[in-house]
C-alpha cells in the first residue's frame, strides 16, 4: 500500500479460485483478458488485492501453475491471514485482533469429538482457523450444535460453511469481509481511502465482502448455489451487487463497465494491435501491447507482415540484453524472431507480463520495470525486466520506440531455451 501517496483510484479485492482463476478454462483467457487490463490501464494508480480460502501454501502453488498477477495485499486462510507485497510481510496489527477470545486447542479438543468432521490437509490448518469436510445434509445441524459448544468453552468463533464441502472455524471478528473492513479502517486512517472499491466472488465465504459500506460487489456468473441465496435473502435489492452474464474474470471486467469504475476494454481484445493507437503516449500500455503482439506471433495469430511494425518500434542501434547476459541489438534479435514465427502455433503458450511501473526520467524517456512471464502449457518461467522507452521523434499514434532492454532471470526460472525473446 505503501507505493500509492493518494487514494488508490480502484481497489479490486477478488476471491481466487472460480473467480479471479476459472479452472474449466484451460488457455486461462478469462484471467489473461484481466492482466492485461489491469497492468495496462490500472497498475500504477490502483490496488489489487487477492482473497482466498487458501492458506499461503496451497496459494503459492497456485500462483505457479495459472498466470497470475503479484497483487499488493494478499488476504488468505477464508481472511485470517493479512500479508503486503512480493515479501508478503503479515499484518501484525491483525494478528493482535484476531487472538480475541480464540484458542486452537479448545477447537482442536471439540471438533475431534464429531465423527462426520474430516479435517483438512495439515496445510490448511493455520493459527486462526481450522478446516474440515463435512457432508452437505450435515453441515446446518454440526454448526449449530458446535457454535453452541465452542461459546460454552468461552471463545467467541464464527463457523463459515462453502463450497458445499468446506467447513472452516475462526474468530468471530475474522473472514474476508471483516479483512476488507479493517484494510478500509487502515487506509482511511492514513488517508488513502479508495475512491472506490469492487469486491469478486463465487461461494459463501465471500457473502462477508459484499456487506461492507460503500462497496460494489460482483458475483460471477458461475457462482454456487450458497452466494445466490444469500443474495437473494439479503441483498436482491441492492444495484451495488451484480450477478454478471460473464465467468470468472470475465464477469470481474464486466463489472467494472457496469459500474463504471474506469477503462474495461482489454488489450487482449482488441483483434487487431495495430488499430491500438493512443492519443498520448502511455508506457505501461505500450509494454502490454508489446508482448501480446510477441505472444500472437509465435502462436501465428499475426501475418508475417507485422514484422515491420515491430522493426518501426524497436531502435535499430537498441541493445537487448537477453538473461543469459548475451548482448544483441534489436536488429539482429528482429532477425531471429522472424524464424520463431508460429513456433508456438497449437500449443498452450501464453506471455504476459506483471507490476508494470514505469518512471519518466526526463521529457521523452521513460524507464518501464517489469516481470515477463511466459507459461507452455503448465510450465512458466519468468524474467525481471527493464526497458528505456522514448517518445523522441514519434507521434503517440506511432506509439513509442523500444531504446534498451535488459533481463535477469527470475528466481527459479532459469531455463536452457535459447528461443527466449525480449
Amino acid at each position: 500500500m505503501d507505493r500509492l501517496k493518494s487514494s488508490a483510484s480502484l481497489m479490486i479485492v477478488s476471491d481466487l479460485d472460480h473467480t479471479m482463476v476459472d479452472h474449466h478454462d484451460p488457455e486461462n483467457l478469462s484471467i489473461l483478458r484481466f492482466n492485461a487490463l489491469w497492468e495496462a490501464k490500472y497498475r500504477h494508480d490502483s490496488l489489487l488485492v487477492f482473497s482466498t480460502g487458501r492458506s499461503p501454501t496451497l496459494y503459492k502453488q497456485l500462483r505457479k501453475e495459472k498466470p497470475m498477477l503479484t497483487p499488493d495485499i494478499t488476504i488468505m486462510s477464508v481472511g485470517t491471514e493479512i500479508t503486503y507485497g512480493n515479501a508478503m510481510v503479515p499484518d501484525e496489527g491483525w494478528v493482535d485482533f484476531l487472538n480475541h477470545k480464540w484458542d486452537n486447542k479448545i477447537v482442536t479438543e471439540e471438533t475431534s469429538k464429531i465423527p462426520e468432521l474430516t479435517l483438512q490437509s495439515e496445510t490448511e490448518q493455520r493459527p486462526h482457523k481450522a478446516s474440515f469436510y463435512v457432508k452437505k445434509e450435515k453441515a446446518q445441524e454440526i454448526m449449530k450444535s458446535l457454535s453452541e459448544t465452542l461459546v460454552k468453552r468461552g471463545l467467541d468463533v464464527k463457523i463459515i460453511y462453502s463450497g458445499g464441502m468446506d467447513l472452516d472455524i475462526l474468530p468471530q471478528g475474522a473472514g474476508k469481509g471483516q479483512a476488507l473492513a479493517y484494510l478500509h479502517k487502515k487506509l482511511k486512517a492514513e488517508g488513502k481511502l479508495p475512491q472506490n472499491t469492487l469486491a469478486c466472488g463465487d461461494s459463501g465465504n465471500d457473502a462477508e465482502l459484499f456487506t461492507i459500506p460503500d462497496v460494489h460487489g460482483v458475483m460471477v456468473k458461475n457462482a454456487q448455489e450458497e452466494l445466490l441465496q444469500w443474495h437473494t435473502e439479503n441483498a436482491k435489492n441492492n444495484p451495488k451487487i451484480i450477478h454478471a452474464d460473464e465467468r470468472c474474470a470475465a464477469g470481474i471486467i464486466q463489472a467494472i463497465g457496469h459500474f463504471n469504475l474506469g477503462p474495461n476494454t482489454s488489450p487482449r481484445d482488441v483483434p487487431d494491435l495495430l488499430d491500438a493507437k493512443l492519443d498520448q503516449f502511455d508506457p505501461a500500455y505500450e509494454v502490454v501491447k508489446f508482448y501480446l503482439f510477441l505472444e500472437r506471433w509465435r502462436r501465428a495469430e499475426v501475418s508475417e507482415s507485422y514484422l515491420n511494425h515491430l522493426k518501426a518500434v524497436c531502435s535499430p542501434a537498441g541493445v537487448y540484453v537477453n538473461p543469459f547476459g548475451i548482448e544483441q541489438v534489436f536488429d539482429d534479435v528482429i532477425g531471429k524472431l522472424k524464424d520463431c514465427y508460429g513456433d508456438r502455433k497449437g500449443k498452450q503458450y501464453r506471455v504476459w507480463v506483471d507490476q508494470v511501473f514505469p518512471t519518466k526520467i526526463d521529457s521523452n524517456t521513460w524507464l518501464v520495470k517489469f516481470k515477463k512471464l511466459e507459461q507452455t502449457g503448465e510450465e512458466q518461467q519468468g524474467c525481471y525486466t527493464t526497458a528505456i522507452l522514448s517518445s523522441k521523434d514519434v507521434e503517440p499514434s506511432q506509439g513509442l520506440k523500444w531504446v534498451h532492454v535488459h533481463q535477469t532471470w527470475i528466481d527459479g526460472s532459469a531455463s536452457d531455451d535459447k528461443n527466449w525473446f525480449l
